[in-house]
């Protein structure tokens, strides 16, 4: 994996790990403050979804720093591209579904990532 690879991994692991903090452990008190959109009394009611949400984001904020401590440079590479496939998939089905933000905080990032082992 190249270097560029690598650093957009981190951020985009970062990304999902800031997500995870987010809906698992501050929805209540910061969500309200990032999700505009939702009626405060909503976040009470949503906790237990939010954070089983942020347990699929911790999923995948996992498998890229996998990738990162893997040795061997195929595996290294194969193991990256499926998990920012992942999480691209995942912030184009929030952009359609949620927000057109969410394509630009998770989907573009996952895409450059992808376009970074493929070139």
């Amino acid at each position: 994996m190249s270097v560029v690879s690598a650093i957009i991994a981190v951020l985009v692991a970062a990304i999902h790990l800031y997500i995870v903090w987010l809906e698992m452990f501050v929805w209540e008190s910061r969500g309200p403050k990032v999700f505009r959109g939702l009626p405060k009394e909503m976040f009470a009611p949503t906790k237990a979804m939010a954070a089983n949400q942020g347990l699929y984001n911790g999923f995948l904020a996992a498998g890229l720093i996998w990738s990162l401590m893997i040795t061997n440079p195929v595996w290294q590479s194969h193991i990256a591209l499926f998990f920012f496939g992942c999480v691209a998939a995942a912030g184009v089905y929030g952009a359609v579904t949620v927000s057109r933000r969410i394509f630009y905080v998770q989907a573009l990032p996952a895409l450059l990532g992808i376009a970074s082992l493929m070139f």
